[in-house]
């Protein structure tokens, strides 16, 4: 069998995780966008994102899909940092459920962060030697906005620590977690939530979903929790809530676009606890996307149909 090329635009420490697990495939490093061509042999592209959010995406070649490659397996879940003419090639898988748990842990840090007041209630000096009131995460409610990969790494760890979960979810499929309360709406579920985790994904449809009319019904000190994609916020509306205490604390690892602009009201604003994009970055992200690439792989040699696929009206 001959040996595969597999062309890749991540970084070389992805791609010595991924040569790790594809033994019989050769990992070509090549330059992100469209700033090299591809080997020739190539018959993947392993495809980094075109662009951070909010930046300007390239347009399509004069002489159109540029590559050729049989396969683009992207390194992200949603597909809204990529060009809509990478879609019109071969197929395209996702990176679905890799950085599931590193995103669902992520959040469990930012709710407990919140509840017991870190990094506020560490001291430095006996004068500040006082207790200072907390607050219990058990008994309390989680509102998870979409369902996927990350609801169902996040909900059953959220339950052990005793809070009760409720999502909402655009796909009528039920929700496999036990235990897990699926609300009608959006309103719904900040009006009862004292948390909520936005984990859907950016689309047309999603743009500023969290706008002045959602957060208008939520649940007086409601913690706001993105680990999705920025613009799925109205910022303008997000720092209205926090101002008049409809909102007590945004934790953002997201934002639209990214980085922020210097001077943008999140980066000091008292209430909002912002982080760069950083969730994903863990060691099981790498492998779990390394593993199912692998995985991936053999079905591509044996000509089976590939996993994860894109579905463009999904978003992901």
């Amino acid at each position: 069998m001959s040996r595969l090329i597999v062309a890749s635009q991540l970084p070389d420490l992805f791609n010595s995780v991924f040569a790790q697990h594809v033994g019989d495939a050769e990992i070509v490093a090549v330059p992100p966008g469209l700033a090299a061509p591809l080997p020739a042999q190539a018959k993947v592209l392993v495809a980094a994102p075109f662009r951070k959010a909010g930046g300007v995406l390239p347009p399509e070649p004069p002489k159109g899909w540029p590559y050729d490659v049989q396969w683009v397996q992207l390194v992200s879940v949603g597909i809204d940092f990529y060009p809509d003419w990478l879609f019109d090639g071969p197929v395209v898988t996702s990176a679905r459920g890799s950085s599931a748990v590193a995103l669902a842990e992520f959040a469990l840090a930012a709710i407990l962060a919140d509840a017991k007041r870190l990094p506020d209630i560490w001291i430095d000096k006996a004068a500040r030697w006082a207790p200072q009131p907390l607050k219990l995460i058990a008994g309390t409610t989680l509102g998870l906005v979409g369902f996927g990969a990350i609801g169902e790494a996040l909900a059953p760890r959220a339950q052990a620590l005793g809070l009760n979960v409720i999502a909402t979810r655009r796909s009528d499929k039920p929700i496999p977690t036990p235990g897990v309360e699926r609300v009608a709406d959006l309103k719904t579920l900040f009006a009862r939530s004292d948390h909520v985790v936005l984990a859907a994904p950016a689309t047309p449809e999603t743009q500023r979903l969290i706008g002045r009319e959602v957060l208008a019904a939520a649940k007086p000190g409601l913690h706001l929790i993105n680990i999705a994609r920025g613009a799925l916020i109205d910022d303008e509306a997000l720092l209205e809530a926090l101002d008049d205490g409809r909102v007590s604390r945004a934790s953002l690892d997201v934002t639209h676009p990214e980085p922020l602009t210097e001077g943008h009201p999140f980066y000091s604003h008292p209430k909002v606890r912002l982080s760069p994009h950083t969730s994903v970055h863990t060691p099981d992200t790498r492998i779990n996307l390394a593993t199912r690439f692998a995985e991936n792989l053999a079905r591509f040699r044996s000509g089976a149909p590939l996993a994860d696929v894109v579905d463009l009206s999904r978003g992901y």
